[in-house]
């Protein structure tokens, strides 16, 4: 009475099939490259250079941790290290909590 009858229009063709296909899909393949480039790459190589470096860590090594410690590495185990914090005191952290390797001498100038 009120509301008027609505009915379905009929959908123009598809253009191109396979083509048509494509082109809608397009964007979001864009997408998805423009992701791997800008975040996914990036985050791989950081993950593969601090691994490199977790491998390097030698006896001498001076480093800092996750949670700020400053020390020289004076043992190294399988999946820990003994930093030495100050003459006598050494403490016994797992390798990935190392975050930095410093340069030599970076401890005596602090």
């Amino acid at each position: 009475m009120f509301i008027s009858d609505a009915f379905a229009q009929t959908a123009a063709a598809a253009p191109g099939g396979m083509l048509g296909n494509l082109t809608s899909f397009l964007p979001i393949i864009l997408m998805f490259v423009v992701l791997y480039f800008l975040m996914i790459r990036p985050q791989m190589k950081r993950q593969k250079e601090q691994k490199a470096m977790m491998d390097a860590l030698a006896r001498g090594d001076e480093v800092v941790t996750s949670g700020g410690v400053l020390g020289r590495i004076t043992k190294v185990a399988d999946g820990y290290i003994t930093i030495e914090v100050s003459e006598g005191n050494e403490i016994i952290v797992q390798k990935g909590a190392v975050t930095t390797l410093l340069p030599k001498g970076t401890i005596k100038g602090l």
